[in-house]
């Protein structure tokens, strides 16, 4: 069993990464039910928390039945780390998580996400500050280092411990690999292998099917594994990859009118969360991935992206799962 403060989690659990403009709470419901051990909502910026920002303050929205949850914030200033932290802890997430990994350059720029590895004297301060602000066990999402030239998570992993930290997610790239060529797991597996590394280790990065989840439990001896964009519009690959484990055998791969059981229950819980109008937009870009593999499709996918109103977009899931009984997906 691995442990995180108060939390137990399963032997090897699955986590869902959080991503940005996907792990929303409709997004982490169907993962949940389909075999997520623990999740994390989008990353949240510091000082968009502080300055109340709308989009900010929805992303903290949490429910019971996902639990265990994390909420991720990022942010390059202490006196800030600490303050949204402590918004944080008022919505009771399981755990606070601290995002010192995302490549992207409207956030590297403003010294935090992977920005926040080129100075770990930084880092350090920046978790301090989060810790002592919050009764939650805080956890930290990072990678391996800014570049090939510099790669600190060996240094990075102790010190965080050192200082509190409860467990540690790796993305095996570095920031200037962004998300292109291949991940290295045997930086994240020399971490793990560390005999003053006690905290778990879950390892992440390109594991999109049941057999390299599998190889990389056995290869790299991590605590368990993170999955992102291997779940978006097939959030079936937790259980896939834990009935694998189990018997050696794949699950059947969901039919088309499963992939359509999805869309509506995710379309349905979006605009249930967000509002009618806002739900049906923001579920748009997830249709091809739902969707993807089945032949003839672009005159769905056009009027699932451009239908407005519930009662049409429902009748075209309809049309869809129809049109396709019987269908086998490769």
């Amino acid at each position: 069993m691995i442990k995180i403060g108060n939390i137990e989690l399963p032997d090897f659990p699955l986590l869902l990464a959080p991503m940005e403009d996907v792990s929303d709470p409709p997004f982490r419901r169907l993962c949940k039910m389909h075999g997520a051990d623990m999740m994390y909502s989008e990353f949240i910026s510091s000082e968009g928390l502080i300055r109340d920002a709308i989009k900010s303050r929805m992303k903290l929205d949490i429910f019971d039945y996902e639990r265990p949850v994390g909420i991720q914030i990022f942010g390059g200033d202490e006196e800030a780390m600490a303050l949204s932290s402590k918004i944080v802890t008022t919505v009771n997430p399981d755990l606070i998580d601290i995002n010192f990994g995302c490549p992207v350059k409207k956030v590297v720029c403003k010294g935090a996400g992977a920005g926040v590895l080129k100075d770990v004297d930084l880092m350090v301060r920046l978790t301090k500050a989060v810790i002592d602000s919050t009764n939650l066990p805080v956890t930290v999402k990072t990678r391996l280092g800014w570049d090939d030239n510099s790669i600190n998570i060996d240094e990075v992993a102790e010190r965080l411990q050192d200082i509190g930290v409860q467990a540690l997610s790796i993305h095996a790239r570095t920031r200037a690999q962004m998300y292109k060529g291949h991940s290295d797991w045997s930086h994240i597996a020399r971490v793990k292998n560390n005999p003053r590394i006690t905290m778990p280790i879950f390892g992440n990065g390109d594991i999109d099917s049941p057999e390299k989840a599998l190889h990389y439990k056995n290869e790299y001896g991590i605590d368990g594994i993170m999955i992102g964009r291997a779940a978006i519009g097939y959030p079936w690959i937790f259980n896939e990859i834990k009935h694998y484990f189990k018997t050696g055998e794949h699950l059947a791969k969901p039919t088309v009118a499963d992939r359509v059981e999805a869309v509506r229950n995710h379309l349905t819980w979006a605009m249930d969360w967000k509002g009618e109008r806002l739900g049906i937009v923001e579920t748009r870009p997830h249709y091809t991935n739902y969707f993807k593999g089945i032949h003839s499709f672009k005159s769905y996918k056009q009027k699932l992206v451009t239908l407005d109103h519930p009662e049409e977009l429902y009748a075209v899931l309809n049309e869809i799962e129809e049109a396709y009984s019987g269908y086998e997906l490769v």
